[in-house]
């Protein structure tokens, strides 16, 4: 079924020291890949089949994973009974890339304090589409206006703390740590992982909140007069007294909300002009790092723009970067992508190139800067790729018809074995202090071998079966555990899971399989339940526990029972299966007494990729969504997102209230000429719910093709 995601300024040179990076040479690190085991080493068990969309991940000491999806679920799975249990919902807002975007804890004191910590977007008084204006959408923040025009749609990505109370996080014991600020209504780049390091220091990324849409690919540095300052990323990530576009460190308290500063950020407490919690800036979208167990080094992954080709007037080709940050830094966003490729000064009113940024003094200059003129010097990244095939870094190249794929970097941690660990899915020591790169649109995990100095030495094959990997992380018992997207846009794909990756000694995992009949109705519903196609891979005896409503408790261990559901609610029926060697598996099913999930239909003039008329870029699209539901259908409860699609992950554009209406599909101008683009028109309706039970929702996607250019153009 499934496929098995510094310096201070050069006057300053002296306090803060200039670091290595940004004086190395840019050499091209050339090694053979060392042989990794192959696929028949590895298991892949799918721990929940269900994650909605599926965002950020957390292992806990005792082996229970939490893990986030974007519409605001909080989710967790119990090894112990097989169970995937809400732990909560956040309320949030979700425009474009927001909502509730990663969950940590912190290892040293979770045993004690049982701190979960969110970084989410509160609704706030953000505005939003209105279903009676079908010609206007409130929700988008204007591209042009006067300053008072986009005011009301500042807000904040908010990093909080919560208890877990058992398997239940209780959102009214928040303590508020920070506070980002953020400008909505416009898409993209909000970051957003949360990682502790051995000293309980809180590291946090953030995204550059620029829209790339109008930068032909390139930087976007539009700071025409009117111009929403969106478009301008040196506001935000060139920008030295502003918290995007960077990697955050700071300590939070002990006992009450709000965090300290600890020494050795990039700009010391005090200085003028600077924020100090900066611990490294001139990043685009950090989107996923991970921490050296040991050293605390930071292996960070940081997203490229959509430039397929170089051009001599504005700049290098997109190139997404991975980087081992061992002290603080500027990487150069959006001035540079490494010390010698750097882009060129654009004016966006007149569409002339002036000459290229200076990577080793970048100046800021824009009229949105709060910050400081002169930068510090840019660091090289570790790993820099872009759409073809790496002179560099041959390693990354994607195998199969669709070539080399975008570019989608994760930094992920180093692999650090724990003492007494005896689990027999645990990794071999041989993997010990080597960090993950992994890469969301080509499906893959390298693992990478340092040198003595800890820098990049070579990229080693890893892990097979992975798809769309959003996030991964070592657990206690010394597996991998992987978030995994699947393929689609900004939706609960049917290839998205929560899985763990172990390494295979003698024996393997059961392979777990259920189905029900039927998954709905009204209450008292007889189900049947089937364990057709769970086997071991070894032949060994099982033994099945069912738990059919989620009470903890064992109700058959028959291999095809049935089970009659009296009380309306939703429930995840579980079955779990061990083999005589204490491995175990399981696999649940949704089963809904009641309430019934809205099924939607998305009809659309054009239809998608009718030949009789071919879909392009720029026309109006009328759209009409048909939602059969076992409840009376409110209209201004149902959205219809617009995304752009290119190559296999989704920019998305505009947000849409209401049954029907129409969409003017622009192609942007950071996309003209790219290929493998798309239009995709998502519909979502959450029901109202009732007798007890929490509104459920219906989605449904149709996706707009144009034809391909005839051969040779």
């Amino acid at each position: 079924m499934r496929k098995q995601a510094v310096a201070a300024l050069l006057t300053l040179a002296g306090c803060v020291g200039i670091p290595a990076a940004a004086q190395a040479q840019e050499a091209t690190p050339t090694a053979t890949p060392t042989p990794q085991p192959g696929a028949e080493k590895f298991e892949k068990v799918t721990l929940n089949d269900f994650p909605g969309e599926p965002m950020n991940l957390a292992v806990l000491p005792d082996g229970r994973v939490l893990h986030t999806a974007r519409t605001g679920e909080l989710r967790i799975h119990d090894p112990e009974s097989g169970r995937n249990i809400l732990a909560a919902k956040f309320d949030v807002y979700s425009h474009d890339e927001e909502g509730l975007q990663s969950v940590a804890i912190n290892p040293l004191t979770f045993a004690k304090d049982k701190w979960v910590y969110a970084y989410y977007s509160p609704p706030q008084n953000t505005p939003a589409d209105n279903p009676a204006t079908p010609g206007f959408n409130e929700g988008d923040a204007p591209d042009e206006g006067p300053a008072a025009a986009f005011l009301p749609f500042k807000g904040v990505i908010r990093l909080s703390r919560f208890k877990l109370k058992g398997n239940r996080l209780d959102l009214k014991t928040e303590q508020k740590i920070m506070d980002v600020p953020v400008d909505r209504g416009q898409c993209c780049h909000v970051g957003g992982n949360i990682e502790f390091d051995v000293k309980g220091n809180l590291y946090l990324s953030t995204g550059d909140d620029t829209n790339p849409f109008f930068s032909d690919g390139y930087t976007p540095v539009d700071d025409a007069p009117g111009r929403n300052p969106v478009f301008d990323a040196r506001r935000s990530a060139g920008n030295t007294n502003d918290l995007r576009g960077k990697i955050l460190r700071i300590k939070p308290k002990t006992n009450k909300p709000g965090y300290t500063v600890p020494k050795g950020n990039l700009f010391p407490k005090g200085k003028a002009k600077t924020k100090p919690e900066i611990y490294a800036m001139g990043l685009r979208n950090p989107y996923r790092f991970g921490i050296d167990p040991k050293s605390g080094t930071l292996y960070v992954g940081d997203y490229s723009p959509d430039a397929e080709k170089p051009d001599p007037n504005r700049g290098p080709a997109g190139h997404g970067r991975w980087i081992i940050i061992k002290e603080p830094a500027n990487y150069g966003w959006p001035y540079c992508v490494t010390p010698t490729l750097a882009y060129n000064d654009y004016d966006f009113r007149t569409r002339l190139s002036g000459p290229k940024f200076d990577c080793k003094a970048p100046k800021n200059e824009s009229p949105h800067n709060t910050g400081l003129t002169t930068l510090p010097p840019v660091a090289r990244p570790d790993i820099w790729y872009s759409y073809i095939l790496s002179p560099h870094f041959p390693e990354l190249e994607v195998e199969g018809p669709e070539g080399n794929g975008g570019i989608a970097p994760m930094g992920g941690p180093a692999y650090e074995p724990v003492k007494g660990n005896k689990s027999p899915f645990r990794f071999p020591n041989s993997y010990a202090g080597k960090p993950l790169f992994y890469e969301w649109s080509r499906d893959y995990i390298k693992m990478i071998e340092l040198n003595k100095a800890g820098r990049q030495k070579e990229i080693d094959g890893f892990a097979p079966f992975v798809d769309n990997p959003m996030d991964v992380e070592w657990g206690p018992d010394g597996s991998l555990y992987v978030l995994e997207y699947g393929d689609g846009y900004f939706a609960e794909n049917p290839d998205a899971q929560l899985s763990k990756i172990n390494y295979v000694r003698n024996n393997r995992s059961p392979v777990v399989k259920v189905q029900a009949t039927p998954q709905g109705g009204a209450a008292p519903l007889e189900v049947q339940f089937t364990s057709k196609g769970t086997i071991d891979p070894d032949g060994d005896s099982l033994k099945l526990e069912w738990d059919f409503d989620a009470d903890g408790k064992v109700d058959s261990r028959q291999p095809n029972p049935k089970f009659t559901f009296t009380k309306n609610g939703e429930y995840r029926a579980t079955l779990k299966v061990t083999d005589k060697t204490k491995r175990s598996a399981s696999a649940d099913v949704r089963i809904l007494v009641g309430n019934q999930v809205p099924v939607l239909e998305l009809l659309t003039d054009p239809k998608p990729n009718d030949p009789a008329k071919p879909f392009q870029f720029g026309q109006t699209v009328t759209y009409e969504v048909k939602v059969t539901d076992d409840q009376p259908v409110d209209c201004s409860k149902v959205t219809v997102a617009y995304i752009l699609g290119h190559e296999r992950h989704g920019h998305p554009q505009n947000t849409y209230g209401g049954c029907s209406g129409t969409i003017t599909i622009p192609l942007d101008a950071g996309h003209a000429g790219a290929a493998n683009l798309s239009a995709i028109l998502g519909a979502s309706y959450t029901d109202p719910g009732g007798n007890g039970q929490a509104g459920l929702t219906g989605t449904t996607q149709v996706q707009f093709t144009p034809p391909a250019a005839p051969h040779g153009n």
